[in-house]
């Protein structure tokens, strides 16, 4: 029997065009496409980066927040590239580290997630998981973010979907489904938003 290709083997133009601009992951161009539709960072932002290794999303909202902005950022497993004076890293998992500590810049502006589970091939099990991280970092969200607020999260399309953009108009003005340009054909992540967090 023939084994399938796997489609994150090869690097594809997405791929070398991180690389060549300094950054470890092609996801880079995922936050940047959500950032350019929505205006989401500015100069002097406070943000949360949950799920941030290998460390291509916190470079990025770095350079777009500044000096004068804070970043902390989060994931079980270490970075691989360094991260500017302005910014914190805090290895740990998302649902044991304590809310002193993701709350350390608080009031956030932007709470930004990109974590996903380690699939297991099974579509239903992976979806799940997918669900329960989306769902822990809104929580968070809501937890520390500044009236105002925007979030980003990824979550893995499912018949929880739903459930997630009702918890989001639940605390945001208003909600948006982003499939950002660099997402791979086969992929069944999709970026869910809230803008304006409400008090």
């Amino acid at each position: 029997m023939r084994s399938r290709k796997n489609p994150y083997a090869k690097p594809d133009r997405y791929t070398r065009a991180a690389k060549e601009a300094g950054f470890p992951a092609r996801s880079v161009f995922k936050l940047e496409e959500i950032d350019r539709r929505v205006r989401l960072l500015r100069p002097g932002m406070r943000v949360l980066d949950l799920g941030a290794a290998p460390g291509s999303w916190s470079l990025y909202a770095a350079q777009r927040i500044g000096g004068a902005g804070k970043l902390l950022s989060v994931d079980i497993n270490p970075l691989t590239v360094a991260l500017p004076n302005q910014a914190m890293f805090a290895q740990g998992d998302a649902f044991e580290v304590g809310d002193d500590l993701l709350c350390r810049f608080a009031p956030y502006d932007v709470v930004l997630s990109d974590m996903a589970p380690s699939t297991t091939g099974n579509r239903v099990t992976d979806q799940a998981r997918s669900f329960e991280l989306f769902m822990r970092a809104l929580a968070v969200a809501t937890l520390g973010s500044a009236v105002g607020a925007s979030f980003v999260g990824k979550i893995f399309m499912s018949d929880d979907l739903p459930e997630a953009r009702e918890e989001i108009r639940r605390h945001y003005d208003s909600e948006r489904l982003i499939r950002p340009e660099g997402t791979r054909a086969g992929s069944m992540e999709i970026f869910l938003l809230g803008i304006g967090r409400r008090s």
